[in-house]
């Protein structure tokens, strides 16, 4: 008797026969070939970002690079015929003596304000963690304000405040016995002029660094502050062995803002000084900028700022490296 081709199926897979697997239908076979345009959103939506990256800071850098290696004076900008020279203006520019000492002053000017700025951002981030609710407001709205406020506007406050006849800090000084700085001119001497200027960067940035700090230090577990406590540690060995590792990474990013915002500070000493007294406040931007607009050679003046740019370079890829490795051995 012929039994049905149905039972037979039925049999062979309960007798563990393997079973069809069906096929990819060719519906589902045309839908996954086929393009899908919600892919292109993520790439849509950087797609601003970058294009004002390259527009902003790519084109500039290389149409530097291309007057650097050019003879570009005040009548090649006229007449739009600069020549190519390959590596003279770089020759010219790093056999002038005057170009290393700025480069030590830059690097000196650098460490001073970093240090400064990291120390002091640290302490009033600290510092806000214990003040109260009103008064975390109030200071932390005075370093907004700080931070928030112009350049110039704030290099102009400055300019008022160390004046040498009607400037409040000589009025003071003399006031509390220090009768040298009676109409003392702060501008004229290379000491004092750094002095204001060093006073300048850190008071505009160490609102960054406190902010910034701040809000890093309220993401660590009050849990582990008060285990330590318990045992006995200090402020300075909770800082050391708590805070400090936790908030490497943010600590690293701000390191690097801050060293390049300083090294290529320029406003505040073009404003107060120009570079003044007798160069002793001439660091690379300013440098790069008296020789491009002063003596028209914009060349060296392109050649200077790359050389800024390399020098920046070689003093933050050892630290970058140094953080990267970190985050991967975590």
């Amino acid at each position: 008797m012929n039994r049905p081709a149905s039972a037979d199926a039925r049999e062979g897979t309960a007798a563990g026969a393997p079973a069809e697997v069906p096929g990819p239908s060719p519906v589902s076979s045309r839908s996954r070939g086929r393009f899908d345009p919600r892919g292109l959103w993520p790439y849509l939506l950087i797609a601003p970002t970058v294009v004002g990256a390259v527009l902003l800071l790519g084109y500039p850098l290389i149409r530097n690079l291309l007057i650097s290696v050019q003879a570009f004076g005040m009548g090649e900008l006229i007449r739009g015929d600069a020549g190519f020279v390959g590596l003279d203006n770089y020759r010219e520019i790093l056999s002038d003596p005057e170009l290393w000492e700025v480069v030590r002053r830059t690097l000196w000017w650098t460490l001073l304000n970093v240090v400064l700025i990291m120390v002091l951002g640290t302490l009033v981030a600290l510092m806000l963690q214990r003040l109260g609710r009103v008064m975390r407001i109030v200071v932390t709205s005075g370093l907004v304000l700080a931070w928030a406020s112009p350049v110039i506007a704030t290099t102009t406050v400055f300019q008022w405040l160390f004046a040498s006849r009607l400037g409040v800090v000589n009025w003071a000084l003399t006031r509390l016995g220090f009768t040298s700085f009676e109409d003392f001119s702060w501008t004229a001497n290379g000491t004092a002029a750094f002095t204001v200027l060093l006073l300048i960067v850190v008071w505009q940035s160490v609102p960054f660094v406190a902010i910034t700090l701040h809000a890093a230090l309220l993401t660590v577990p009050a849990e582990l502050y008060e285990s330590a406590r318990l045992d006995g540690a200090g402020a300075w060995r909770i800082f050391r062995s708590i805070t400090l590792p936790i908030l490497r990474p943010v600590f690293g990013l701000i390191l690097c803002l801050e060293i390049i915002w300083v090294f290529r500070c320029f406003a505040q000493i073009w404003a107060i000084t120009g570079g003044g007294p007798d160069q002793a406040t001439t660091t690379l931007p300013v440098y790069a900028y008296r020789i491009a607009q002063s003596l028209h050679r914009y060349d060296l003046g392109a050649a200077v700022s790359t050389l800024t740019v390399l020098l920046l370079l070689v003093v933050l890829i050892p630290y970058l490296r140094q953080m990267l490795r970190q985050e991967a051995e975590e």
